[in-house]
């Protein structure tokens, strides 16, 4: 064979072969967009670090986990190609395949478990705001007329699932008109305990 017939094929070889940056460019957008809008966890992440962690898990996928399929998947595709007696695919278009696909699956399993969490997030939202709702109807029930003055000041802690403590800080911000709200129960208990939910959890004082 020519030394231009091979280096033609080589090249032919190589572009259909030249998925595997492209496909790491947009699967790393594409999932820094996943972490972010549809995260898989209950807090989220914010878009920037959410690309950043993106980036390095995929480089992770193409640098280990597709180098090392990918040498195993050429040792036995040239196995194969001694008996068959054809040339076997180059190494750097296994790779590409290699690298691609894993990117295509772990994009999908990112999508999976974020719609798999997106109840979870949901259910939670709806029993933090139903714990504000319970708290603002019991200030306006049993509070102080200093806690009913600055419920627009009111924040909400959860302890455990559909358990909060929801304070309203006072005028003396070091004090605070606090609840235990538990939404599985339809229970609001009031807190003697008068810190700030930053404190109570802090440590401080």
């Amino acid at each position: 064979m020519s030394s231009e017939v091979f280096w033609a094929r080589r090249l032919r070889w190589r572009l259909r072969g030249a998925l595997m940056w492209p496909a790491f460019a947009i699967f790393t957008i594409g999932d820094g967009l996943l972490l972010h809008f549809l995260p898989p966890n209950r807090t989220g992440v914010r878009l920037v670090p959410a690309i950043i962690i993106a980036s390095f898990a995929n480089l992770f996928l193409i640098g280990v986990v597709a180098n090392w399929i990918a040498r195993r998947l050429v040792a036995r595709d040239r196995r194969v190609h001694q008996y068959e007696r054809r040339d076997p695919l180059p190494p750097e278009v296994i790779l590409d395949r290699s690298a691609t696909i894993l990117l295509s699956l772990a994009a999908i399993g990112l999508l999976v478990a974020g719609l798999g969490n997106r109840p979870v997030i949901v259910s939670e939202t709806n029993a933090t705001h139903e714990a504000a709702v319970r708290a603002e109807n019991f200030v306006n029930a049993h509070g102080t007329p200093e806690a009913k003055a600055n419920l627009q000041d009111a924040n909400t802690r959860r302890l455990a699932e559909g358990y909060f403590r929801v304070c309203v800080n006072l005028n003396n911000r070091a004090e605070a008109f606090c609840m235990f709200v538990d939404t599985n129960k339809n229970t609001v208990v009031r807190d003697p305990d008068s810190r700030p939910n930053p404190v109570e959890f802090s440590g401080g004082f």
